[in-house]
C-alpha cells in the first residue's frame, strides 16, 4: 500500500508529468540556498511549464493540505526560497521551466515575460530591440524574474531607475485557491481599482505564485561613462554625490561606495579581476553614467568633472576606463563581491536602508558596534550610496570561526545592535534582500503594530489556509497566541 507521501508524488507526476517533478538527488539544489547555510526538506520540487500547470499544482496542494514554497533562481540571502529544515509536508514550486518571453513591444516599451526567465536572458532579448531593462546585479545569470519580483530586488541601477517595484507594470499570479489573477496589459496608466500587483512585489511568495510579468523597458544606452575614484571618507563620497547629481542628474546610473577591504577579498578569491588602484585605498567610489543620446559626450564631461573635483580636494585619485572592456573589468570587481565573501569565510550580512545624508553616520556607528561586539570580524561595506542602501558585512575568516553556539550568540547581539542603530536614524533593517525566514522574527518584533496587523489581515484574507510559504516573511509575533 502506498504511503501518503508516495501517493501524493504519484498523483503529482500524473498531474504535470515526470519532467516537472524532482525528487531525491535531483531535488537537492532546490532544498539548499546558494551559500549552503540553509537546508530543507520537501516531498519534491515541482517545475510547471505553464501557468495552467502551476494552477493545477496549487489546487492539488490546497486539496491535499500540502504547503508550497515558491522559488525563483534560489540566489537569495534570507532563506526565503527553501523549505524548512524540520520535516514538513510541503513542496518547492519552481518557475525554472517557465522561460518564455511572451511579448516585446519596443514602441510601447513593454516586455511580457514568464517568471523563470533569467535576468541576463531578458537583457539579451531586449537589447536585440535596442531597448534596456535596467536592473543589474551580480547573480543575473541565475536570478529569475519571478524571484526578483517577489523579493523586490534592487541592484546597482536603482539610483536612476528604481527597484523592481518601479519596473513592474502588471503581473500574472496563481492565487492560493488555484485561480489565476492576471493583468498584463502593460499600461502606464490604469486606475481600475486597487493596484494589487504591489501585494506580490516584495511578498516573497507568501500570497501566491508569480508566473509572468509585464515589465517597463527603456531606450538602450548609446553613450556611457565610467570611473573609479578614491575618496577620503563616506562623508566625502556623499558630498561628491551631491555635486555629481547637480551636474548629471538622471544620467547617473550607479554610484557605489565600496570599502578597500572588500575589494581586496574579490582580488584574492576571484580569478581574472584587476585592481582599480595599487595600493588599494580605504574607500573606492564606482560611478556609471548613461544616456540614450549618442552625442552626449558623457566620458568627456565626466573627465572634466573629476579633474575639477580632484583640484578641489573632493577626491584623491581617479581612474576612467578608456574602452568598453576596461569598463567591464571595473564592474566585474563590483559584481564579484558576494562570491568572494562566500569563499573568504562566514559573512554576517546586514542590508540596511537610510537616507543618503545619514550613510556616513550609520557606517561609523556600525563599525564601532562590530569592533565592540564581534572583534574577530572585519567590518566591510558595499554601499549603493545613490539610494542609501548599505550592505554591512562582519567578515569572520573560515579559520577563525568560533563554535556554533558562540557564533549564534554573537550574531544575535550584533544584529540587535545594528538594527537598533538603523532605526534610531530613521532607517530600515531590510533594503533589497527581503525578509525570508532569516528576518521574519525581526519583522514581527519591529514593525509598528498597525502595519503588522494590516499585513496579517491581508495574509489571512488571501491565504487563510497558510498554504504559501509558512514561516517566510510572516511569522507569529510575540503577542500572537
Amino acid at each position: 500500500m502506498l504511503t501518503t507521501d508516495a501517493s501524493d508524488l504519484r498523483d503529482l507526476i500524473e498531474l504535470v508529468g515526470p519532467k516537472a517533478v524532482r525528487t531525491d538527488k535531483e531535488a537537492t539544489p532546490f532544498m539548499t540556498d546558494w551559500r549552503g547555510r540553509h537546508r530543507g526538506n520537501a516531498l519534491a520540487a515541482i517545475l510547471p511549464a505553464t501557468t495552467d500547470e502551476a494552477s493545477r499544482v496549487v489546487t492539488f496542494c490546497r486539496d491535499r493540505g500540502i504547503t508550497i514554497y515558491p522559488q525563483g533562481g534560489n540566489t537569495g540571502l534570507c532563506a526565503g526560497g527553501v523549505p524548512p529544515e524540520e520535516e514538513r509536508r510541503c513542496i518547492v514550486l519552481s518557475a525554472g521551466r517557465m522561460r518564455r518571453i511572451r511579448e516585446l513591444d519596443a514602441v510601447g516599451d513593454v516586455a511580457v515575460v514568464e517568471a523563470g526567465v533569467t535576468l541576463s536572458a531578458l537583457h539579451d532579448a531586449v537589447l536585440s530591440e535596442e531597448r534596456l531593462f535596467p536592473l543589474r546585479l551580480g547573480s543575473e545569470g541565475t536570478a529569475q524574474i519571478g524571484g526578483l519580483i517577489s523579493t523586490n530586488a534592487g541592484g546597482t541601477g536603482a539610483v536612476r531607475y528604481g527597484v523592481m517595484r518601479d519596473l513592474v507594470l502588471g503581473l500574472e499570479v496563481v492565487m492560493p485557491d488555484g485561480n489565476v489573477l492576471r493583468r498584463l496589459s502593460g499600461l502606464r496608466k490604469d486606475n481600475r481599482g486597487y493596484d494589487w500587483k504591489h501585494l506580490f512585489i516584495g511578498g516573497e511568495g507568501s500570497l501566491g505564485f508569480v508566473t509572468a510579468a509585464a515589465l517597463k523597458l527603456f531606450p538602450a544606452v548609446r553613450d556611457e561613462a565610467h570611473a573609479a575614484c578614491v575618496v577620503e571618507s563616506p562623508e566625502a563620497a556623499v558630498a561628491l554625490f551631491g555635486r555629481l547629481r547637480k551636474r548629471f542628474d538622471t544620467a547617473i546610473h550607479a554610484f557605489e561606495l565600496v570599502s578597500g577591504g572588500e575589494v581586496a577579498l574579490a582580488l584574492k578569491h576571484v580569478p581574472g579581476l584587476r585592481a582599480p588602484f595599487d595600493p588599494l585605498p580605504e574607500w573606492i567610489l564606482m560611478i556609471e553614467l548613461g544616456n540614450s543620446d549618442p552625442d552626449g559626450r558623457l566620458s568627456e564631461r565626466l573627465t572634466g568633472f573629476l579633474e575639477r573635483s580632484l583640484s578641489d580636494g573632493m577626491i584623491l585619485d581617479a581612474v576612467i576606463p578608456a574602452t568598453v572592456q576596461q569598463a567591464a573589468d571595473l564592474w566585474a570587481v563590483r559584481h564579484s563581491l558576494s562570491e568572494a565573501n562566500k569563499k573568504e569565510g562566514h559573512g554576517v550580512v546586514f542590508d540596511i536602508a537610510v537616507r543618503v545624508s545619514r550613510v556616513p553616520e550609520f557606517i561609523a556607528g556600525a563599525t564601532a558596534l562590530i569592533e565592540q561586539l564581534m572583534p574577530i570580524a572585519e567590518p566591510l561595506y558595499v554601499c549603493h550610496l545613490g539610494d542609501g542602501n548599505v550592505h554591512v558585512i562582519a567578515m569572520i575568516p573560515h579559520g577563525a570561526l568560533p563554535d556554533r553556539v558562540s557564533l549564534d550568540n554573537s550574531v544575535a547581539r550584533l544584529q540587535e545592535a545594528i538594527h537598533d542603530l538603523s532605526e534610531s536614524i530613521g532607517g530600515s533593517f531590510s533594503a533589497e534582500h527581503g525578509i525570508g525566514r532569516k528576518l521574519a522574527p525581526e519583522l514581527a518584533r519591529r514593525l509598528p503594530p498597525t502595519e503588522w496587523n494590516t499585513m496579517r489581515q491581508i495574509k489571512r484574507a488571501l491565504d487563510p489556509m497558510d498554504l504559501f510559504a509558512p514561516g517566510v516573511l510572516m511569522q507569529a509575533s510575540p503577542d500572537d497566541e
